[in-house]
């Protein structure tokens, strides 16, 4: 698969944590930036991603930034985008499962590299539940225009 992440300086390790992990498990990783800890503004770097997935050229992205919160509503600003702010391994699941969230959201600050992976990877390999949920996406969608 084919995966867009981006940051701000707050995100960065976490990301470059990520993209390594991306990258073992086999996955073709777009790296957004920020190349560094020198302090930027977050929607310069989360938009191209959420852009990127938007218009097909990434099929996944992940931002990341000090609590995720900002780079989520940054993502959820672009047609088309559903980024899911995740915290644990369930909220991870169920935006995917429910939610068909093609974008996710991480806080560095508010939970550990391990558990951070583990939501990485769970956000991978839940498949969208469809049905009466994909009723909801198209209502999302025509809310929108």
């Amino acid at each position: 698969m084919k995966i867009g992440i981006g940051s701000d300086h707050a995100g960065f390790e976490y990301k470059e944590k990520i993209k390594a992990f991306l990258q073992g498990l086999g996955h073709e990783v777009r790296d957004f930036g920020t190349g560094s800890l020198e302090p930027v503004d977050y929607p310069r770097f989360i938009r191209p991603v959420a852009l990127a997935v938007a218009a097909g050229q990434c099929e996944r992205g992940i931002v990341l930034g000090r609590s995720g919160n900002g780079e989520a509503m940054t993502a959820n600003r672009v047609r088309g985008i559903r980024c899911a702010l995740c915290w644990n391994l369930e909220s991870a699941r169920l935006g995917r499962e429910h939610n068909d969230a093609n974008m996710l959201s991480l806080g560095e600050s508010m939970i550990p590299l391990e558990l951070a992976l583990e939501i990485v990877k769970v956000w991978l390999d839940t498949p969208f539940a469809g049905g009466r949920h994909a009723a909801r996406i198209r209502e999302m969608d025509e809310a929108q225009d």
